[in-house]
């Protein structure tokens, strides 16, 4: 089975947005968040290569590609193919500047 690592800032995204929904949404729209965040990534990990790849000048993410959580299609995914799974980067809201976000990833 596919692994699935994730860097601190995606952890810190993924809170982030359900605490963000669980105030707006309510808990259980949270929780599918978290969900369907986590089948997404699985579902990465066995497909890395079905994102779509980003140009990034960041050394470190040059082969980063980016995907929706599925049914938070605001939600993008940005993530790096790994041999044995994916690295999610970031989990950020679409409507943020994540092209300068991405720049300063950690």
């Amino acid at each position: 089975m596919a692994t699935v690592y994730r860097r601190a800032a995606a952890r810190r995204d993924l809170i982030a947005h359900f605490v963000y929904l669980a105030q707006n949404a309510g808990e259980a729209a949270a929780g599918r968040f978290l969900s369907n965040a986590e089948s997404s990534f699985n579902d990465l990990a066995a497909q890395p290569m079905m994102g779509g790849s980003l140009t990034l000048q960041h050394k470190e993410l040059t082969d980063i590609r980016k995907w929706r959580i599925k049914a938070f299609e605001n939600y993008l995914i940005f993530y790096q193919p790994r041999p044995d799974g994916v690295s999610i980067v970031r989990v950020l809201y679409a409507t943020q500047d994540w092209w300068r976000l991405l720049s300063v990833a950690d």
